[in-house]
């Protein structure tokens, strides 16, 4: 199956177990101002996760597109992207372990087809100290459906990933782990404030044996392991505790919050570790190739930035943000002009985006209609984009390597004008830096911060005087 074959077939398989299919929530949230993007399924739906009544009952589902803008230094490996999309159900007071558990296995089994034996569990491995107790509900659920399967289930108490590194997964289906499956707002149950909900969670990973596990992530492979083998695919969260004065109460209702990455499991349906060759992505990664001339596979990391930074703006630009210096349209212009950077190396000079934003469309317009509607839109703000940033970046890049020639230490007063001078958001030159082996001082941000409270003080100088003297 193909990735939009994926959501349809999930969207279809909810509705038919009763759950109300709600449209996706904008990447910038509403009504909240604490976080500049929707960065996860359960984030729009979490007023109803605490207590409030859905309008559209107690089973939800959705496909929720995000953006993780920390993410963003992490794309160019073969799984992180910081635009992808959440598949999700939710039930709010209505069914809990022993029903969204088989449903989740179903869907990965039966709907999407992957092969049992491929996947890994985990499970809550207790908090004595809190009086909560192990998981073994859900441990004991999925041992079942494991041997139904003609699967292994044994299991193993890793507890933590440091722990998993020295020790590995000893072959064990279900791990224990403690913090890593248990889910607040607030961390783990020491740290949560009285009053607040919480609860363990099962995650889910699809297991790649071609894959040679990285030692630099420990000795011994595990699904909480960064080590390549393991890629998480599914998260079903049970909120199932309070913190009280005395310790933990199980709510009077229960509720599930589900979310699994579409990307990834495209990805397992096609037994590829590498995301980027799914089919939401490898059409754009396709269209690169033909505009540079040369070959994803001696140039993944910049291919893999400009994909998914292309799909990002896209949709941030479809949802009505436009690039800025300020809070989204920031993060916005960091993308393209990243992706406009790395297409430079590739030996792209122009008109990138107004060529790969028709790529993207067609991916999506079945889909989500709204990114046929504003299609045009979108290509308008991109190039409008492209073609302020293109004016500039030969000579920015030119004087980065001046910079490089001196051999001095860059320093954040250097990336202030390049920002300032040739619009490098600074994250941007830094990235630069470090890529062509520059030193630079340890607190080159503090610097640059500097140099940007020094500009405004000079500002708000020069307005005072105006006022003056008018």
């Amino acid at each position: 199956m193909d990735a939009n074959e994926i959501r349809s077939a999930y969207l279809s398989l909810m509705a038919e177990r009763g759950h109300t299919v709600i449209p996706r929530a904008p990447l910038v949230p509403k009504d909240d101002p604490t976080t500049l993007f929707t960065g996860s399924g359960m984030q729009p739906l979490l007023k109803y996760l605490l207590g409030a009544e859905h309008p559209s009952g107690k089973r939800l589902a959705d496909s929720q597109t995000c953006l993780r803008s920390q993410d963003i230094e992490e794309v160019g490996d073969n799984r992180h992207t910081t635009f992808f999309e959440m598949l999700g159900n939710w039930s709010l007071g209505d069914y809990f372990k022993s029903e969204q558990i088989p449903l989740f296995w179903h869907f990965l089994t039966e709907v999407v087809g992957l092969d049992p034996n491929r996947i890994y569990v985990t499970v809550f491995s207790g908090d004595p100290a809190n009086g909560i107790p192990r998981d073994d509900e859900s441990a004991d659920i999925w041992t079942e459906l494991f041997t139904k399967a003609g699967v292994s289930a044994d299991r193993v108490v890793l507890l933590t990933e440091e722990h998993g590194n020295e020790v590995g997964n000893q072959g064990a289906r279900i791990a224990y782990y403690s913090d890593k499956n248990w889910w607040s707002r607030s961390g783990g149950p020491d740290t949560m404030p009285v009053g607040d909900p919480g609860g363990p969670d099962s995650e889910v990973f699809y297991y790649f044996p071609q894959v040679e596990h990285d030692t630099a992530f420990g000795k011994y492979p595990h699904q909480n392991s960064d080590g390549g083998q393991y890629m998480e695919i599914g998260n079903s969260v049970f909120m199932q505790y309070a913190k009280t004065v005395e310790g933990f109460a199980e709510l009077p209702k229960l509720n599930v919050d589900y979310g699994g990455g579409l990307e990834r499991i495209a990805a397992a349906s096609i037994d590829s570790p590498d995301v980027y060759r799914i089919s939401l992505l490898w059409p754009i990664v396709q269209k690169i190739e033909e505009l540079s001339g040369v070959g994803y596979d001696d140039n993944t990391v910049a291919m893999r930035v400009i994909a998914d930074h292309i799909r990002g703006a896209v949709f941030l630009a479809v949802d009505g943000v436009v690039p800025s210096n300020k809070e989204q349209g920031y993060v916005m212009r960091r993308l393209v002009r990243r992706a406009i950077r790395f297409a430079h190396q590739l030996g792209v000079q122009d008109n990138l985006l107004t060529q790969l934003v028709p790529v993207v469309a067609d991916l999506y317009t079945e889909a989500y209609p709204e990114v046929a509607e504003r299609r045009e839109t979108v290509i308008a703000v991109l190039e409008k984009e492209e073609r302020s940033f293109r004016r500039t970046l030969g000579k920015g890049l030119r004087e980065l390597k001046r910079l490089g020639k001196t051999g001095e230490t860059v320093t954040g007063k250097d990336l202030f004008k390049l920002s300032d001078t040739f619009g490098f958001p600074v994250e941007l030159s830094a990235e630069e830096a470090v890529t062509r082996g520059m030193p630079m001082t340890v607190n080159w941000r503090a610097e640059f911060d500097g140099e940007i409270e020094a500009q405004r003080a000079r500002s708000q100088a020069s307005t005072k005087l105006g006022a003056t003297v008018d």
